[in-house]
């Protein structure tokens, strides 16, 4: 089968049609069935062109997939007689020819002009403008697929009117547009349905590990074990290891020391003697071999510092892998990109953490991210870093610093770049279960994590 077309356009054969017709329609090509022409744009440095012009003007920013009622820019009645310009009766059919716009569309219910990326349709009788509407609304993509140039891509007019257009007697085509209009608001409450929906189940994996962190730092997602010696003792082994640490000149003596304890089933917290109930700080309820402890009690925290920049011989040929909060991974660190030199360490306030060390971000935009240290490194000073006394597993405490990333964000501070300080983290409370309940909340939640991470894949 062979359909000839006119004004010189390519013949149609049969195995080029995209798909079967019903015997009452026929295969045309679209510049068989309207007047197609492009517009074009009045000389800008012409103001006669322009200044208080009339007649809209519209550009393929304008085109909105719709019913066009209102275009921003007009010319004058000169531009219409001077230019090439054309008016467009009320009822065209609007195509963008050129860059991101290729394929958009509108149908004018006004006279319009339009700029030369526009191609406008004035139907012959017969054709339904809604049908051919919605007809290049469902070849979008393939008209932007026939785009070429490596600037800013565009379709000619002439590809346009070469494409081949299904036609449908004229009722067939009301009808099918009617149809179209009814079913269209159903399409656009299901895409929006499916917008969400996707947008859930992007979020959902995120939601669930708050959830998992949530549930297992507040003791729900494990057994508490009768036999597992209570927190309680735990931080009486800890006071003593600092006391110790004190003696040896290996730690500082702190200027506070808090004590929790629970009075009538509500906490107090004893500072320097001093002695008030804390209940309203409390966020949560935990088992009874648990205890609250400040984050300050159950680790030795520093910040870092950055080596002046200007002395070289903090840097080069540097061995001390030095961190800045980029590099944190929300993970275990095993590789640092720079360094610094050993007078680095020897010259400057700069620390070297041992491998275990729970790092945190403390300024701008990286507040809250975390890393556990699998190498000696030392840090600059956006970042603070924890060596967890005996008893203390580093994990649950990187994993409780996760689960809390949210709030502590919202306790940063400073207009320009909010940070939080090292004051604020030590001061944050801890909920500290026995050591091997620290153990199996881990092993809990790495074993919920992996699970979720392969659902994630399917």
């Amino acid at each position: 089968m062979v359909i000839k077309t006119t004004d010189n356009l390519p013949s149609t054969e049969l195995q080029d049609f995209p798909f079967e017709i019903p015997e009452s329609w026929v295969w045309v090509r679209l510049g068989d069935i309207g007047n197609w022409g492009a517009g074009a744009t009045p000389n800008r440095h012409e103001s006669k062109y322009y200044e208080k012009g009339t007649i809209p003007w519209l550009k393929t920013g304008d085109l909105n997939d719709g019913i066009i009622n209102n275009i921003p820019e007009y010319i004058t009645e000169l531009a219409l007689e001077k230019t090439s310009v054309k008016l467009n009766p009320i009822g065209t059919v609007l195509i963008a020819m050129y860059g991101a716009t290729i394929g958009k569309l509108g149908i004018l219910n006004i006279e319009a002009t339009t700029n030369q990326a526009c191609c406008a349709c004035i139907p012959y009788t017969g054709i339904y403008n809604k049908y051919l509407f919605y007809y290049l609304m469902s070849q979008k993509s393939e008209f932007q697929s026939r785009s070429e140039g490596s600037g800013q891509p565009n379709i000619s007019k002439e590809k346009i009117i070469e494409y081949i257009f299904p036609l449908p007697p004229l009722n067939e085509q009301k009808r099918i547009v009617a149809k179209i209009e009814e079913l269209l608001p159903y399409i656009e409450q299901y895409a929006e349905k499916e917008e969400k929906l996707t947008a859930l189940h992007q979020q959902f994996p995120e939601q669930l590990k708050k959830s998992i962190l949530q549930a297992a730092t507040q003791g729900k997602l494990t057994k508490q074990d009768p036999n597992d010696e209570p927190a309680l003792v735990l931080i009486e082994r800890i006071k003593a290891e600092k006391l110790r640490l004190i003696a040896e000149k290996k730690l500082k003596k702190p200027k506070v020391v808090s004590e929790i304890v629970l009075r009538d089933n509500l906490p107090y917290e004893i500072i320097n003697g001093e002695e008030r109930c804390i209940a309203d700080e409390v966020p949560f309820e935990i088992p009874e071999s648990w205890c609250w402890v400040r984050l300050g009690e159950i680790g030795n925290w520093g910040a870092g510092a950055t080596p002046n920049r200007h002395e070289p011989k903090y840097y080069e040929n540097g061995t001390i892998p030095w961190l800045k909060t980029g590099d944190l991974n929300d993970g275990i660190i095993t590789e640092i990109p720079e360094y610094i030199t050993e007078l680095a360490i020897e010259k400057t306030s700069v620390k070297l953490n041992p491998v275990g060390s729970v790092l945190i971000a403390m300024y701008g935009a990286t507040i809250g991210k975390l890393g556990i240290l699998n190498i000696e490194a030392t840090t600059n000073q956006a970042c603070c870093a924890c060596i967890p006394y005996t008893g203390i597993y580093n994990k649950y405490l990187f994993y409780y610093l996760m689960s809390q990333k949210t709030e502590l964000q919202k306790r940063s501070e400073g207009s320009g770049q909010p940070n939080i300080s090292k004051e604020k983290i030590i001061n944050y409370l801890f909920p500290l279960p026995p050591f091997n309940e620290q153990k199996r909340i881990v092993e809990k939640i790495e074993t919920l994590f992996s699970t979720l991470q392969n659902l994630s894949k399917n």
